[in-house]
């Protein structure tokens, strides 16, 4: 696994071991960057279920002016951690802010930041997580007008979201599908 593009091209990331994370690719992530190209620089990210950092990290390279992760398996912090100091090195406690906590508590502690693209890629089991983390996004109005969601999910899995938001676009990647949302537009 490797950084894609940008600044920290080829830089390789670590992984935990085990199957705990499941990273995304790095062809799905080449996509999906090509997807948010013109979306990315200058963003604020914030990756709820980060796994190894790579998604946000993979932003920053490209241009994102700040990124928010999290993730609740201590192991995973560390890599991240180690991600990105490799990918940041001296830039790293300006650019990006790292909690251990879930994803609700996440939401709560990076309340006072506004988002512009938000990756969720929970575990496949936890089909509720894309709705209710969405849910609270919105309630703590954490979500610029231009905000672009990105959810990573199994192929057979149905998200559903609030009524506010809406899927613009949907990629199939085999076994992965990864959907678009934004603000629905008003009628």
């Amino acid at each position: 696994m490797r950084i894609i593009g940008g600044e920290a091209r080829g830089r390789r990331l670590f992984a935990p071991s085990g199957n705990d994370t499941r990273p995304t690719s790095d062809r799905t992530r080449e996509s999906l960057f090509n997807i948010l190209s013109f979306d990315i620089p200058g963003s604020v990210v914030l990756d709820l279920f980060s796994g190894t950092g790579a998604l946000a990290l993979e932003a920053l390279s490209r241009g994102a002016e700040f990124a928010c992760v999290s993730d609740k398996s201590p192991q995973a912090i560390k890599i991240i951690e180690r991600n990105s100091e490799l990918v940041l090195g001296s830039e790293k406690k300006n650019r990006i802010s790292i909690a251990l906590a879930d994803y609700k508590k996440a939401i709560s502690l990076f309340r006072s930041r506004r988002f512009s693209i938000v990756f969720l890629d929970p575990p496949y089991a936890m089909e509720d997580a894309y709705c209710d983390a969405v849910k609270r996004l919105i309630a703590s109005e954490m979500l610029d007008q231009e905000a672009i969601i990105v959810m990573e999910r199994a192929k057979n899995a149905k998200i559903m979201l609030p009524d506010e938001m809406e899927i613009f676009d949907t990629r199939d990647y085999r076994d992965t599908v990864i959907d678009f949302a934004r603000w629905r537009v008003k009628k």
